[in-house]
């Protein structure tokens, strides 16, 4: 039995680094759905999720998160509503090395605002793809009047994953209606 108080959704791309991150800040061993890719057309990683990735991680005041990632791609969308139901906070990486990065924030931000307010956005593999960095994303952002926070993050990285649920935190203690 799942005993974890809270739940933060990762979705986004494939090859983002969803499950990457819930491995980086789980405190206990990841439940992990991972498959042989056989979309090599999308990305060429070996293997991708096709159900839900589960971790935990718990907060200094014994608050307990879990962490639930998302397959990304598209014919998976069916799954994103019921994983995303009850959630505190939505995580969407997107892979900077795609040369579809900006249709990809569009496509995930259109699925996710639907299931939820409270999101923040990853733009991973920039160590990849130098140009334009977050510029491209926060232009795009302002353009289409989207207002959530927007962060480089390395999924590997722990402190880089922990500002993503900080913000996520931060912005329900700043919203008076949704309390933890």
């Amino acid at each position: 039995m799942v005993l974890q108080q809270y739940k933060i959704v990762f979705g986004g791309t494939m090859g983002a680094g969803k499950s990457a991150a819930i491995k980086t800040l789980s405190d206990i061993g990841v439940i992990s759905t991972e498959a042989v890719n056989t979309d090599t057309q999308s990305h060429q990683k070996a293997l991708t999720t096709v159900g839900i990735d589960y971790g935990e991680i718990s907060l200094d005041d014994s608050t307990k998160i879990g962490l639930y990632g998302t397959p990304g791609q598209g014919r998976f969308d069916f799954m994103w509503s019921i994983v995303c139901k009850g959630a505190i906070g939505i995580v969407i990486l997107i892979d900077h090395s795609s040369s579809q990065r900006l249709k990809d924030l569009e496509f995930y931000l259109n699925a996710f605002e639907n299931l939820g307010t409270n999101i923040v956005i990853g733009i991973t593999h920039l160590d990849l793809q130098h140009d334009q960095k977050l510029k491209i994303y926060r232009d795009w952002m302002q353009i289409y009047k989207k207002d959530f926070p927007l962060f480089a993050v390395d999924a590997r990285k722990k402190d880089d994953v922990l500002l993503l649920i900080e913000t996520l935190i931060t912005k329900l203690e700043i919203q008076p209606a949704i309390m933890l």
